[in-house]
């Protein structure tokens, strides 16, 4: 494979290859020694796998890195932990074998020739979620979660929970980090069954976050989703542009260390307060009114500015909220947004842009920002807070 990528690379009269490695450990030494602009690295390898070379190299020697990964659910898991770790982009090996990599020529070509322009940084560490002051008291919140009912469910195996079907909800067991209740028990207790508050009562009423990101957006929204906290009163949907297969992986991370409760979207689901949904890889995402209650449409209608999902889609279908609707605009290469932030603006909606030197593309977000449509620009690590304050207006 690193002959192949080499003599890739090699044709091309706008790149030149200053060495390979040949596990991560080798490729730690070769990056301190050789400062290039660009690394690409497989997420397998011997002595040092990709993903722990990875978080030495952004703590260390920060630089653009495109992965190569499998599409095995285990590629797929490491791949979106690469990208949390502060990757730029990745690439799915072809079936992975090595005489198919022709087949993806223009694709590797294509990312690597965008990472190396981007602006990458330390990986930020993650405090705890921003106080909202949404609850009566500080009194841990536990994760709404909702299970399969299971009939004469027998404790024992390995936990004692039977393994859920491909048509059970994925929204697993969680609670607020740190809890001591549960952090010890080997066994894990179903909180009694309880209603969450639904997220907005039609569309004019009712708060609602959307947040629109694309290249860099893994990491952003671990920076963000990972500070709100769980009692914020109203629902928050998502479009990252990621492929079909990854967002879910995206999703799950996202909720197993994050206190108000992630998924990928479903279509036809009611949106409710704490939850954050994430639109699936492939399909559009909108927001529909039926009554009083907002449910999500998913659709496979053709691209929108080469993108499915769309940005611009999503804050078409929301823009109607107006002042209750809180849009975020975050790291990622184009413009996909804009036109639909000017749709938000026009009807009252409150606007945040993510700002430049935490971006690691500042394309969208700059779009927006140069058209004058952002309400207030922060740093990646402060949206999570902005968010809290515009949702308490």
């Amino acid at each position: 494979m690193r002959k192949v990528l080499s003599d890739l690379f090699h044709k091309q009269p706008d790149f030149e290859v200053t060495g390979t490695a040949m596990n991560g450990k080798d490729a730690i030494g070769k990056v301190k020694q050789l400062k290039p602009d660009l690394l690409t690295m497989d997420v397998n390898m011997p002595v040092m796998d990709g993903l722990n070379a990875l978080a030495v190299i952004m703590e260390e020697c920060p630089l653009p890195v495109v992965m190569l990964s499998s599409l095995t659910q285990e590629g797929t898991d490491a791949t979106v932990r690469a990208l949390s770790l502060g990757a730029v982009d990745f690439i799915s090996k072809a079936g992975g074998s090595i005489s198919r990599i022709d087949t993806i020529e223009s694709e590797i070509l294509q990312k690597c020739r965008n990472a190396a322009q981007a602006h990458v940084h330390k990986t930020l560490s993650m405090p705890g979620p921003v106080k909202g002051n949404f609850a009566e008291s500080d009194t841990p919140v536990m994760k709404h979660v909702e299970l399969t009912k299971w009939q004469g469910m027998k404790l024992g195996g390995t936990g004692g929970l039977p393994s859920t079907s491909p048509s059970a909800p994925a929204n697993g067991i969680g609670s607020r980090r740190n809890n001591p209740l549960l952090q010890h028990r080997k066994v894990q207790i179903t909180p009694t069954p309880q209603e969450p508050p639904v997220a907005g009562m039609g569309m004019g009423s009712g708060k609602l976050v959307a947040i629109g990101t694309s290249t860099g957006g893994p990491q952003a929204l671990q920076n963000v989703i990972t500070r709100l906290p769980g009692n914020l009163p109203c629902g928050v949907v998502v479009v990252q542009h990621m492929p079909a297969g990854f967002t879910k992986a995206l999703a799950d991370r996202l909720n197993s260390i994050s206190q108000i409760a992630v998924k990928e979207a479903e279509d036809g689901e009611m949106i409710r307060a704490g939850h954050v949904y994430i639109a699936p890889g492939n399909f559009h995402l909108r927001v529909q009114a039926e009554g009083s209650i907002r449910h999500i449409k998913l659709s496979q209608e053709p691209p929108v500015g080469n993108h499915r999902p769309a940005v611009n889609v999503m804050y078409d279908s929301v823009a109607a909220i107006g002042r209750n609707l809180v849009a975020v605009i975050m790291t990622g290469m184009g413009s996909d947004g804009c036109e639909g932030m000017k749709k938000i603006k026009h009807s009252g909606g409150y606007s945040i842009a993510q700002d430049a030197s935490t971006c690691v593309v500042y394309g969208m977000p700059k779009a927006v920002v140069d058209a004058g449509l952002a309400d207030e620009v922060r740093p990646v690590q402060g949206i999570a807070q902005a968010i809290v304050e515009a949702v308490k207006r």
